[in-house]
């Protein structure tokens, strides 16, 4: 029966949970883990409130399945619930931002990515310094607030467009655009105080045209 469930598309494998198939939510989360955990890793940056929140995540995605009214694709509804849960899971657990962050947070986090780690030729030293620039960035990454945090982790770092993005977030495209704008310009800020130079970006994704100037809701 897995076998069968795993040929068909997201939206196939919800309504069929829906009718009550006791596989079928396991074979869409799992489908998807791996980017959803990247999601929750970077916008948390804690491996233990990551964990948490993809957890909640999940069960409230598996008891809210009838709530899903086919407004936008199955994985956009997962990762605003996702999202959701992570930022639900910062506020209330603010005193890990005081935390140092775990050394391989990042590989953690790439598993899922789709914005790879860029080629660094079989060259040690190139990737001892890159590995040392990401792990900055996602230190830098969790001082700023959460709503940019997550645009960011979803623009720049899972390479998502603009307009996906808001809808994750449920917010209008202006104000993902601003966002961005706001958290890359935080971001150079830090990782200026840091002695980081020549990165702007959290990562090497399409820009979404915007500039730390613009302005907008938060």
């Amino acid at each position: 029966m897995t076998g069968s469930l795993e040929e068909l598309d997201d939206l196939a494998l919800l309504q069929a949970h829906r009718e009550g198939d006791p596989v079928a939510f396991g074979v869409l989360f799992t489908r998807h883990r791996d980017r959803l955990w990247a999601v929750a890793l970077r916008t948390t940056g804690h491996p233990e409130d990551a964990s948490d929140a993809l957890q909640e995540a999940l069960i409230s995605a598996f008891k809210r399945a009838g709530e899903f009214r086919g407004d936008a694709q199955v994985t956009t509804w997962l990762h605003r619930i996702v999202v959701n849960a992570s930022l639900d899971r910062l506020r209330r657990n603010k005193v890990r931002a005081a935390q140092p962050l775990p050394d391989d947070l990042e590989e953690q986090a790439a598993r899922g990515a789709v914005v790879g780690t860029p080629h660094d030729d079989g060259d040690p030293a190139v990737a001892a310094l890159r590995s040392d620039q990401q792990r900055a960035i996602l230190a830098a990454l969790a001082r700023i607030p959460g709503e940019q945090r997550a645009a960011l982790v979803l623009v720049d770092m899972e390479g998502y467009p603009v307009e996906e993005a808001s809808r994750i977030l449920g917010c209008p495209v202006g104000t993902v655009k601003s966002r961005c704008a706001r958290g890359r310009h935080r971001l150079v800020g830090i990782l200026g105080e840091m002695g980081v130079t020549g990165t702007t970006r959290p990562a090497g994704a399409s820009d979404p045209g915007v500039t730390a100037s613009e302005g907008g809701a938060r």
